[in-house]
Order: structure tokens, then C-alpha cells, then sequence
């Protein structure tokens, strides 16, 4: 492949992984624990947006069953969210390694 060739295709890339970048950054994921009582939105860029915790996982008796539940859920949702990007970047770079990109 000639230099010019080269430039070409690493311009057409970069412009597909600035894409496919914006768009996971307005793409959500959730995670759930507690079979719903528990629910954390996070973006593909990996930010968490919410947590929404039902009333009726509150008990102020067992406060450590709650943070667990929260913990679950959020990294559920992070993890979700690693596994969408990771995915959609490597559709654009192909198998390419690019150090430090995801």
C-alpha cells in the first residue's frame, strides 16, 4: 500500500471512530439487581447517567443489602457499556491494535 493509500484509509478510519465515538456517547445501557429494585442507566462512553432504586429495597435495617444491590447494578451497566463500545470500535478499526484506545 503506497503512503498516500495509507493516509487515506487511517483519515477514513479516524473519521469512523470519531462516529461511532459521539454516537456511543448518546447510546444507554442499564443494569438490574434485585430482580428490578435496583436500576443503573450508564452511556457507552462509560458515564454513569442514574440509579433509581425502588422503595422497596430501602430497609434501613440492612443498609449493606442496598449498597450491594447498587454495586451490581452499576457495574452491570459499566460493563455492558465497555462491552457496546468495545464492539462498535472494533467493527471500525477491524482488528486493527491501537494502543490506549479502549
Amino acid at each position: 500500500m503506497n503512503p498516500n493509500q495509507l493516509m487515506k484509509q487511517a483519515m477514513r478510519i479516524q473519521a469512523d471512530m470519531a462516529r461511532v465515538q459521539e454516537s456511543l456517547a448518546n447510546r444507554t445501557v442499564e443494569g438490574v439487581a434485585g430482580g428490578g429494585a435496583v436500576r443503573a442507566i450508564a452511556k457507552c462512553d462509560q458515564t454513569l447517567v442514574s440509579v433509581k432504586i425502588s422503595p422497596d429495597a430501602m430497609n434501613p435495617q440492612d443498609v449493606a443489602f442496598l449498597e450491594d444491590l447498587v454495586l451490581t447494578a452499576v457495574n452491570q451497566a459499566l460493563t455492558q457499556a465497555k462491552e457496546t463500545a468495545n464492539r462498535e470500535m472494533g467493527a471500525v478499526t477491524k482488528g486493527l491494535s491501537i494502543p490506549g484506545l479502549m
